[in-house]
């Protein structure tokens, strides 16, 4: 049996799920996929997972903040060979293929109400798991306290760059660069008025806010 280690030490969700997955849909034979992980959710995320892919999986602490979770897979050939294929029709098409005009909207720096520095952790958590999406959104924009994340210092703009890479807009509110003295530090995408931000978003399929 194939043994795959995957290092998520230190990894906030939902980055270790998304490197377990990855792991898992690489498999083209029956293989062991170990996860150290530091941090309880992420083993509760993980073991759901496995549930969920009906996948046989075990959890062992190691030490305090030190925990790890394996989990039994296998891929027959015929698998493998979807996988390759799909693999080789991303590499052709240099853009997407959207089903849905969906627009993510980021009207703070923060996600949710409480502790701030929590907040910045969970955004920018939600803006990797962006990157991730099978199908990812058509606009991604920002207003307001958002447009920090576009800006230099934000620990995003590798995300959002990503995002913009496939076809995806970023685009930062004008006035809002304006009035945080951010105008010269945009690092990613364009800047935009109110007018189009209301535009995108009355001709959204779907509006997605963290």
């Amino acid at each position: 049996m194939k043994e795959i280690k995957v290092d998520a030490m230190g990894d906030q969700c939902p980055i270790p799920v998304i490197k377990t997955k990855k792991a898992l849909d690489k498999i083209t034979e029956q293989s062991l996929v170990e996860v150290h992980v530091d941090n309880e959710i992420a083993v509760q995320n993980l073991s759901k997972m496995a549930k969920q892919k009906n996948l046989e999986y075990t959890c062992d602490k190691i030490e305090d903040q030190h925990y790890v979770i394996k989990i039994k897979a296998e891929a027959n050939n015929s698998q493998s060979q979807e996988v390759n294929v799909e693999e080789n029709k991303q590499e052709e098409v240099c853009y997407p293929d959207r089903k849905t005009n969906t627009v993510v909207v980021l009207s703070s720096n923060k996600m949710g109400e409480g502790n701030d520095e929590l907040g910045q952790i969970l955004m920018k958590g939600f803006i990797f798991a962006l990157t991730e999406l099978e199908e990812l959104p058509s606009t991604v924009l920002l207003y307001n306290s958002g447009v920090k994340l576009s800006t230099e210092g934000s620990n995003s703009i590798k995300d959002l760059k990503t995002l913009e890479a496939q076809g995806v807009e970023i685009l930062s509110c004008g006035t809002c660069l304006n009035y945080y003295n951010l105008t010269e530090k945009l690092e990613v995408g364009e800047v935009t008025n109110m007018y189009f931000i209301l535009e995108k978003m009355a001709q959204a399929d779907k509006i997605i806010r963290p």
